[in-house]
């Protein structure tokens, strides 16, 4: 997985599956773009907008469960 925000266009990406070629592209809500692959699954997504949408587009915490 891999998350970047692009200080220039406003837009955190997070991509979840890495080299999968996207097949459609929905805008879910508005400022909201989901990417799916050519078996529907979920990709990756965007958000326009983000610094208005994100807390804190500079910080990322990850944490897994068991």
């Amino acid at each position: 997985m891999k998350v970047t925000y692009d200080r220039k266009t406003d837009t955190l990406t997070v991509v979840l599956k890495e080299g999968v070629r996207v097949a459609e592209s929905d805008e879910d809500k508005p400022g909201v773009i989901l990417d799916y692959d050519d078996g529907g699954n979920l990709v990756s997504l965007e958000v326009l907008d983000a610094s208005h949408r994100v807390t804190e587009t500079r910080r990322i915490e990850f944490q897994a469960t068991d």
